[in-house]
């Protein structure tokens, strides 16, 4: 039976710009009639007959308004040629199970409804992106179509369908299209058992004196945590916090840093906390590790993650191929890279700069700064997946403890890391929702500065270049410019600003800077007093605080 497609008339909406990162927007902007079903169908038009006939997977994190914008996209679909779309139980699908259910059945690709760590609700924030068939957000030549497209669309080709009861595992036919719901965590969990020891975790994390603890920050990966962590690997089911996904997260900022992911923080200071703390963002994709009353950051804790990776999880047995790191992320996975002998690719913020070495074999674990681990299993990164690489690590390390031994712990592993490599000490200010104009105000007034920094005072530092930051990919030849603004010292010391481009509205001002030491009498500092100087210098080189009448940024990591 042949489906009725309607042509449904429409013009174009100003600003649905797509970058890697997709399409985000406050909730209230995507629910105008025809804002989501637009750019749905500027997708399947600049994909062209290339998507005729194709399937492809489809869910997100649970937040507001995607239910109801799962039943736009399958109809749209329907009307645009496509065969099947995958879609998982209740719309729940973390990013980076999203991108390892494309590679194991082979899909197209696959939409994912999500504005990762920002709010959500109906106030708050939206987002939807595409991902290509190796799992990997959607290239340049896709979104800058997209976009072309969005600016001249005049009708949406809509198929009428019923909508889907997404709650029912099962495959629904209307005529000759399909919409398959599946479950959310079969294709992930079999990924990740190709990945880790599951027998090893195991026999670690149901110890008795094994405690663990993980915040779902009431996003998408409680969906994971508990058949993962408590069904496959033995922990207790009270291991699992803010373990249901909510539209709104709880009311919750899903962003798994010191100061939104507090409850978890206060929980890992106490003094009878558990051995290892972590917790997820809003779709999956981030991490934070954290050790009783031992916070690792998250340039140490990629480096030593790829200093064990080989000894300690079976997919890497065979060595890395090589890794990468976003530019502002911290430079400890440098000196591992240099002590395996393996290429360490210096990238701009975008995890399409990975998935390119990765495609290529050159790079099978990689991250960035902004709480985001992950390797070569998929094309996205990956939090459940860096909570299971500590845990092979720790698993490792005390596999000849017995049970209510001393066990080697999250800060033993971070400090014996710091004895072989030293301690690139590392911290993140960001300024979240300035006004537009006031942050390009600060961004440009540093581009001033670099066209001729000897007149400026850096104080006991002595500069050795700055620049913003440049980047061709040695693997397509693509160029990315202006991708943060540096100040790179004699002694190893930097700062460096960039403008953030994942929130909704306003922006967000980050400013990075490190300060590598080989004195093992310096490892134990805090953070913010070995970086005192350096962060004065910054600040007062930006004239950030009177710029933009910041006196504190919203979050340090």
């Amino acid at each position: 039976m042949a489906l009725t497609v309607n042509s449904v008339p429409t013009k174009p909406f100003e600003g649905q710009k797509t970058g890697t990162s997709g399409l985000r927007k406050k909730t209230e902007v995507f629910t105008q009639e025809n804002y989501l079903a637009n750019w749905v169908q500027s997708l399947f038009s600049s994909l062209g007959d290339e998507v005729k006939g194709q399937t492809i997977a489809l869910g997100g994190d649970g937040r507001y308004f995607n239910k109801d914008a799962a039943q736009i996209i399958c109809k749209i679909a329907a009307g645009n040629g496509l065969k099947k779309v995958v879609v998982a139980k209740d719309g729940i699908l973390a990013t980076p199970a999203a991108s390892a259910l494309i590679r194991r059945r082979k899909l197209f690709g696959g939409l994912i409804m999500s504005a990762s760590h920002n709010p959500g609700g109906p106030k708050e924030d939206w987002g939807i992106k595409f991902n290509y068939n190796s799992g990997e957000p959607a290239p340049e030549r896709i979104t800058d179509k997209i976009f072309s497209f969005t600016e001249k669309i005049d009708s949406i080709s809509q198929a009428d369908i019923p909508d889907v009861d997404l709650s029912k595992i099962g495959v629904n036919t209307f005529g000759d299209f399909e919409v398959e719901v599946v479950d959310s965590v079969e294709d992930y969990l079999a990924t990740l058992k190709e990945v880790f020891d599951f027998p090893a975790l195991k026999a670690l994390v149901s110890r008795s004196d094994f405690p663990i603890v993980f915040d779902a920050m009431n996003a998408v990966t409680g969906a994971y945590a508990n058949p993962i962590l408590v069904n496959e690997l033995g922990a207790s089911p009270d291991s699992v916090m803010n373990g249901t996904p909510k539209e709104d997260f709880g009311g919750g900022h899903p962003d798994p840093n010191l100061t939104y992911a507090h409850e978890l923080v206060e929980l890992m200071w106490k003094d009878d906390a558990p051995v290892l703390g972590a917790a997820s963002d809003g779709d999956g994709d981030r991490n934070m590790i954290l050790g009783k009353q031992f916070f690792v950051n998250p340039s140490d804790s990629l480096a030593i993650i790829a200093a064990n990776a080989q000894a300690t999880i079976p997919y890497f047995k065979g060595g890395l191929k090589g890794v990468a790191r976003s530019m502002p992320t911290g430079a400890a996975i440098d000196r591992v890279a240099k002590d395996l002998g393996v290429e360490c690719f210096e990238t701009p913020t975008g995890w399409k700069f990975f998935c390119s070495a990765m495609d290529n074999g050159k790079c099978n674990i990689c991250g960035e700064e902004s709480f985001g681990t992950g390797s070569d299993h998929v094309r996205e990164k990956d939090g459940i997946w860096a909570v299971l690489a500590w845990l092979s690590i720790l698993a490792h390390k005390n596999k000849d403890v017995p049970e209510g031994g001393k066990l080697v712990t999250v800060k033993d592993i971070a400090e014996a890391h710091w004895q072989k490599y030293g301690r690139n000490f590392f911290s993140r200010y960001d300024y979240e929702g300035v006004d537009s104009a006031k942050a390009d105000d600060v961004v440009n007034g540093l581009r001033e500065i670099i066209k001729d920094p000897s007149k400026t005072d850096f104080g006991k530092f002595e500069l050795d270049t700055a620049d913003d930051f440049e980047y061709t990919d040695p693997f397509t030849g693509d160029v990315a410019k202006k991708q943060g603004i540096r100040f790179l010292f004699k002694d190893g010391s930097r700062f460096v600003f960039r403008l953030s481009g994942t929130g909704s509205s306003g922006a967000t001002i980050r400013m990075y800077v490190e300060q590598y030491s080989d004195d093992p009498a310096t490892y134990s500092v805090e953070t913010k007093d070995a970086l005192a100087d350096i962060i004065n210098v910054a600040l007062k080189v930006s004239d950030l605080t009177a710029k933009t009448g910041r006196k504190e940024p919203t979050v340090i990591t």
